[in-house]
């Protein structure tokens, strides 16, 4: 943790446009409660992309830590003074920590997808083994990144457009290979072979195939409204399958640390956030 405290409060936030669907104060306060730590306050501030640079550098010495949602994730990658290895990757960071006079920008979006593939995936991967993403936006690229950390050397990227070469530079420093193809592809084919498949996309982009996509075990980053068909789909197969509140959950347990220095409290974490979403924590 750096920075200094303004009359003993300590303060982190989470910024982003539109902001108010944020569980991201549910998160952090829940922890910071967990562990007794009453001078810490966690709040939301709405801000976008051009906004941001300001509301940070005008931010109190209270403020030790901000959590970056769309639409302000590659600002907070321009702004910083420092950046972790794996935000410079991935080009964007969801993560702004004090450091000295500067900011050090990171990525545990990483940290977010990883904790839910480790909830599907806990075999070895084989060479031959290939991982399905659908879609190619921001999130797309940590998962990318999440996948070859858990032993993935191929993936196939199904997509509407071919931006390869907008992760080009990704897939060469992560030494993968990928395929590319738009969804008049044989996607039952494909998923029915895949270790998982990583849905990053809205449900209603992927309605129509739904069917062919749920033939294996799922990772669908949409938790809200929650379970979506794809996940009910996979179920009703026999098939695992988590939602995106276990990667918004694990984002934040790095997050946490980051901002406090102490492990997160992860279980009065979980709990809060599954209580707040309705959702049974399992």
């Amino acid at each position: 943790m750096a920075g200094s405290s303004r009359a003993g409060v300590f303060r982190a936030a989470v910024l982003g446009k539109p902001i108010t669907h944020s569980r991201s104060p549910v998160l952090h306060n829940a922890g910071y409660k967990a562990l007794g730590l009453d001078n810490w306050v966690y709040s939301a501030i709405e801000c976008d992309d051009v906004q941001l640079p300001s509301v940070v550098e005008n931010a109190g010495a209270e403020f030790v830590g901000f959590s970056v949602t769309m639409p302000g994730k590659f600002a907070a990658l321009a702004f910083a003074s420092s950046v972790t290895q794996r935000a410079q990757l991935i080009g964007s960071a969801n993560t702004l920590v004090r450091d000295g006079d500067g900011w050090l920008a990171d990525n545990t979006d990483c940290d977010g997808v990883v904790g839910a593939l480790d909830e599907l995936i806990d075999a070895d991967i084989t060479p031959e083994d290939y991982a399905l993403i659908i879609g190619a936006g921001g999130t797309a690229r940590p998962a990318l990144w999440a996948l070859v950390h858990k032993g993935v050397r191929r993936v196939v990227i199904v997509n509407r457009s071919d931006r390869r070469a907008e992760f080009s530079s990704l897939v060469d420093a992560l030494g993968i290979e990928v395929q590319w193809v738009d969804f008049s592809a044989d996607l039952a084919a494909l998923a029915e072979k895949a270790v998982v498949v990583v849905s990053t996309v809205p449900s209603a982009g992927i309605a129509d195939y739904v069917d062919a996509l749920a033939r294996t075990r799922v990772l669908d980053v949409i938790y809200d409204p929650w379970p979506t068909v794809l996940v009910c789909t996979a179920q009703a197969r026999g098939y695992q399958a988590v939602g995106g509140h276990v990667m918004l959950a694990h984002q934040a347990y790095g997050q946490f640390k980051l901002f406090t220095s102490h492990e997160a409290p992860r279980e009065a974490m979980w709990q809060a956030l599954c209580a707040d979403l309705g959702i049974d924590a399992g």
